[in-house]
């Protein structure tokens, strides 16, 4: 299967339009959530999304990128058009200087039912309302390499293709399947009736240290936003309140740490 470039001189062709402005996020929020489609950043989001069920739509590279694509593009398929620009258009079309040389184009998939994608999973993240796209990628990223089979957000959460997502995550965020959780607490709820432990994550004092715990058999990890944490409602809904142990003056971490740490512990993850 060969590969054919297109060459493409002018920011305004029309076969960029999906990757015009990519640095602002309210026309970028309207036009993916409009068109169905989502946009990935560097050579290590695009080998997830070429590995993944998102159909690729096309990809844009930069002349000294394209040969060390050659095989993973040729892999795509011919159905996804590669358009190859120098980086001055490059930069001209999507807002900002690509330092990585490569952008593409994944066309969203319907979206999942919640209960449906948890229903061969042991272990789960959710998340209440994360809505840094950074926090919300290393938490995918996280995801992946400690377990969690599936991931749940909240209806505020944001969205995790959102391209600084996918980057953060390093493309894991299309390797994990996952779905919004609504209504919210009687989501929880229905957690628990599908016979998960779920664990909310706090600092409070008054929870368990989490090395205190056993693995459940399965079990759902729900995390919050950093500076609010989880709400009462979320913390009311959990079987069991867990933290992570910390020295005199240290209350808290980053949440895609305490989660890796808590998710360490209770995925029960070991080396492939």
């Amino acid at each position: 299967m060969g590969l054919h470039p297109v060459q493409v001189t002018d920011p305004s062709d029309v076969r960029l339009a999906a990757y015009r402005q990519l640095n602002n996020p309210t026309r970028r929020d309207r036009v993916e959530a409009g068109e169905g489609i989502f946009v990935v950043e560097g050579h290590l989001a695009l080998e997830q999304m070429v590995a993944s069920a998102y159909p690729l739509e096309s990809v844009l590279v930069t002349p000294n990128r394209l040969q060390p694509l050659a095989d993973l593009l040729a892999a795509a398929g011919e159905s996804a058009p590669v358009y190859v620009a120098d980086r001055d258009v490059v930069a001209a079309t999507v807002g900002f200087d690509l330092h990585r040389g490569v952008v593409a184009v994944g066309r969203r998939l319907a979206p999942a039912d919640p209960m449906a994608a948890v229903a061969s999973a042991r272990v789960v993240m959710v998340l209440e309302g994360v809505n840094d796209h950074e926090n919300l990628g290393a938490l995918f990223r996280n995801a992946r390499a400690l377990g969690a089979e599936a991931v749940l957000l909240d209806p505020t959460c944001a969205d995790p293709l959102y391209r600084r997502s996918v980057r953060v995550s390093l493309g894991h965020v299309l390797r994990v399947p996952f779905a919004r959780l609504q209504p919210w607490t009687q989501g929880l709820a229905s957690l628990r009736r599908a016979g998960f432990t779920v664990v909310a994550l706090t600092p409070d004092p008054t929870a368990a240290p989490i090395g205190s715990l056993e693995p459940p058999r399965r079990v759902a990890l729900v995390v919050g936003a950093e500076g609010p944490g989880l709400s009462a409602a979320a913390r009311a809904a959990a079987d069991v309140e867990a933290r992570i142990p910390m020295v005199r003056g240290v209350d808290s971490l980053n949440v895609a740490t305490a989660a890796a740490i808590a998710l360490h512990r209770l995925a029960g993850a070991t080396p492939a």
